[in-house]
């Protein structure tokens, strides 16, 4: 129950998946309390800018999620790289990006997990915090809907997908967030898109990155990519990766229970917004980990004092 930060600098190399330039990333580690920032850095004039992982700080929402500050400086699709984070428990760090973009790699958050493995975790000598979801919390925009429910312990995500594409059809899939299994079943799903949206796309400055490599070509009869799918539900298991990244814009990892139909980065954002706008949705907590008399060990959320999210 104790934060956790990176035990070591992690470098992410590759290209943007939308503008397709040279793209790099460097996680640093972070102390306790500091939560997840982004330093932009080889902005015109040399400038840097720190640029705070909250939801305050959502500029753009249109197939990616993109942060920003007042001045113009922004990163693009972090999503990815976020939900690594929260994947395995990271609270807090410091991610250093030297363009407009989060490389894509191969897709997934895969490669993020496995670079973070290698250096390991660090135990910070201090609490960790959570948002507890008081009260139910729902938003909708067109035929997609995203609610946010309170749970006792822990969080889980259900999430539906529909598509008329009969590649993808209707697809469901259920996770209790725990690092094993966010590595073993959530991590290498990769995101997707389909062959019939590429030249809209690249006419409008979008996907230009984009490649077999590093995405799920949808084509009228199948997947076009030689080697196939990862999963048989690839496709709904990368909006659950994407979830758990967008949601970590809440500032704080999340107890509650996440259910979804045809999400998006876009519901994604306006049910954090949602939830933080009123702050009897919510609470700030400590979860303290004792003793039950017969049945080993308990989580007792204790409440906790915290600054006001908004």
């Amino acid at each position: 129950m104790k934060q956790t930060t990176v035990a070591d600098q992690v470098i992410l190399s590759g290209i943007g998946v939308h503008q397709d330039r040279p793209a790099r990333a460097v996680i640093h580690p972070a102390e306790a309390n500091s939560g997840i920032t982004f330093l932009r850095t080889n902005l015109p004039g040399g400038r840097e800018r720190l640029i705070e992982a909250k939801n305050t700080s959502v500029r753009d929402t249109q197939l990616c999620t993109v942060i920003g500050d007042d001045t113009g400086a922004s990163i693009a699709t972090i999503e990815h790289l976020m939900s690594a984070l929260v994947g395995l428990g990271i609270d807090n760090a410091l991610i250093e990006v030297d363009g407009p973009e989060v490389p894509i790699l191969d897709g997934s958050s895969r490669l993020i997990v496995e670079a973070i493995d290698q250096v390991g975790i660090r135990t910070l000598n201090a609490p960790r915090k959570v948002i507890k979801v008081l009260k139910p919390v729902k938003v909708e925009h067109g035929n997609s809907v995203v609610e946010l429910l309170p749970r006792d312990a822990g969080f889980r995500l259900d999430v539906e997908i529909a598509f008329e594409s009969k590649v993808i059809g209707r697809q469901v899939y259920g996770f209790e967030l725990d690092a094993h299994r966010y590595r073993r079943e959530i991590s290498s799903a990769r995101t997707f898109g389909f062959m019939r949206d590429v030249e809209r796309l690249w006419k409008a400055g979008l996907a230009l990155g984009a490649s077999l490599d590093n995405t799920i070509a949808v084509g009228e009869e199948g997947v076009v990519n030689p080697e196939g799918l990862r999963f048989p539900n690839e496709f709904v298991r990368h909006k659950l990766l994407d979830a758990i990244g967008d949601l970590a814009l809440a500032g704080y990892a999340i107890q509650g229970h996440y259910k979804a139909f045809c999400p998006g980065h876009k519901l994604n954002a306006m049910i954090v917004d949602a939830l933080l706008a009123d702050r009897s949705n919510y609470a700030i907590i400590e979860p303290m980990r004792r003793t039950a008399r017969a049945s080993g060990e308990l989580l007792q959320p204790q409440a906790a004092f915290a600054p006001d999210l908004n």
